[in-house]
């Protein structure tokens, strides 16, 4: 359950619930030390709360096995136990502690993020993008947000020697979410 956080807000008060088709959740690491590989998440929930006397929470749960990097084998040795390890931990999750304006749209968020049963506080900062009307009428707020982790802090450790020195796997995990959230009804 997500601690709330009283606001100084430019957040908009209400239920915000996550659409994923149109939000975005991004991963970077590099590989041989040389290139960056990308991949997303495809299935996943989330919603924002934030009370008319400015208490807000968050939380989301990503389901592991829907990542894709656009190479199956890749995606298939991601989802194994030297990885996220999908059968015995579906699910990866987020909880806001903390929730911060900065400024008009600056935003600072500050939870447990759970990956593979071990959970470490992360921060999460970005920005609020606005809120509009989509094409059928429902009510959106934009958000864009970004962090950084170290997988090895999650027990992804898993790594190989390349030649020449170096290894197959980078440890720093840049990650960065679009999130369009539509109003709760």
């Amino acid at each position: 359950m997500a601690t709330t956080t009283a606001l100084a807000t430019t957040l908009p008060t209400d239920t915000w619930v996550v659409d994923p088709d149109h939000t975005t959740i991004e991963f970077r690491v590099k590989h041989v030390g040389l290139a960056r590989v990308r991949g997303v998440f495809h299935r996943f929930d989330g919603a924002l709360a934030v009370g008319e006397d400015g208490a807000a929470s968050l939380s989301g749960t990503v389901d592991a096995a829907s990542l894709d990097t656009g190479v199956a084998a890749r995606d298939e040795h991601l989802r194994s136990a030297d990885f996220f390890d999908v059968d015995n931990h579906a699910h990866i999750a987020f909880s806001a502690t903390s929730i911060e304006t900065l400024g008009e749209e600056g935003l600072r968020i500050v939870g447990d993020l759970t990956i593979r049963g071990v959970t470490r506080s992360i921060e999460l900062t970005g920005e609020i993008l606005g809120t509009g009307l989509d094409d059928a009428g429902a009510e959106r707020l934009g958000l864009e947000l970004a962090t950084v982790l170290d997988r090895r802090d999650f027990g992804l450790t898993w790594n190989q020697a390349i030649d020449g020195g170096g290894l197959l796997v980078g440890n720093r995990v840049d990650v960065r979410l679009e999130v369009s959230a539509v109003r709760r009804p």
